[in-house]
């Protein structure tokens, strides 16, 4: 029975690829929650540095720090954040699709674009596509660390700082809940205004500075944005592990109803052997008998 022989092969195969599946959605069900949590834990520093932000830049009309200077745009940047690892069913892909729609309507209108790469498959899909990559940084881990993620931003930043840039984009994946992720396209700079609007219903805060205004909303606005890019590779990471957890639950799922579907065959293959070999032995019988 070779077909049996076969069909027991594949069955032992796709047995092994549950196992792996099932493991693996284990594993990710527990990163997803601590990522989940250090998600939530950045919120409130980024709310408070926004309100702080808010105060200060309300406090000191007369000056305007260049993050929220509005330009004629010309020369973009791009910071497009991804997943080190696939096996996440389509989140890079999705978020690949608007960063490529981004750039076709950023090249349309004639801007120069620089880009940063966050993860691998950001770099590998940017080196692919030949777009012009002038930083980034990969093996982030599960815990994302600011140290790793400012110099790459750091060099658009400055860019932007000096004219080089006008604009500068933030593209991630945005965590809703644990099966739904969402590709976003958002700008980072110049900060839209209403980001910076003070909240309503709050005192209204004098401030004294040292050494002087300039320094300390220079700074300030710098940690805004940083922990802006922290945010959204925090927000990443979740996204990451809440879909690869559906996506090996499913393919975990998908094992079972192809172990079933084989084991089925199988059995109707051996019966028909079966069958097949006793008709030989009563024909056999039949013929030595003369009946």
């Amino acid at each position: 029975m070779a077909v049996g022989k076969e069909i027991r092969g594949k069955i032992k195969s796709v047995e092994n690829t549950k196992k792996i599946t099932k493991a693996m959605q284990m594993v990710a069900a527990s990163k997803m929650r601590k990522a989940q949590d250090r998600m939530r834990t950045a919120r409130p520093y980024s709310e408070k540095i926004r309100s702080i932000a808010a105060d200060l830049g309300q406090a000191n009309p007369e000056y305007t720090h260049p993050f929220m200077k509005e330009h004629d745009v010309k020369a973009v940047g791009l910071i497009v954040v991804s997943t080190d690892k696939g096996l996440c069913g389509g989140l890079n892909t999705n978020m690949l699709r608007a960063v490529t729609a981004k750039l076709h309507e950023l090249q349309t209108a004639g801007n120069q674009i620089d880009v940063v790469a966050i993860g691998a498959k950001a770099l590998g899909f940017l080196n692919r596509i030949g777009a012009r990559v002038v930083a980034h940084t990969t093996q982030l881990g599960d815990t994302p660390h600011l140290e790793k993620l400012i110099g790459p931003a750091k060099v658009l930043l400055d860019q932007y700082a000096q004219g080089k840039l006008h604009a500068i984009y933030l593209c991630y994946t945005k965590f809703i809940n644990t099966m739904r992720q969402e590709a976003i396209v958002d700008r980072l700079l110049p900060l839209a205004p209403e980001s910076l609007q003070p909240n309503k219903g709050q005192y209204s805060w004098d401030y004294i500075y040292e050494p002087d205004a300039r320094s300390v909303i220079d700074n300030l606005m710098v940690r805004y944005v940083e922990s802006l890019i922290y945010q959204s590779v925090a927000e990443n990471m979740a996204s990451e592990q809440s879909a690869r957890m559906v996506a090996m639950k499913a393919a975990t799922d998908n094992a079972g109803n192809l172990i079933s579907e084989l084991t089925l065959v199988y059995n109707k293959t051996r019966q028909a052997g079966i069958t097949k070999e006793l008709s030989e032995i009563v024909a056999g019988a039949a013929a030595a008998t003369g009946d």
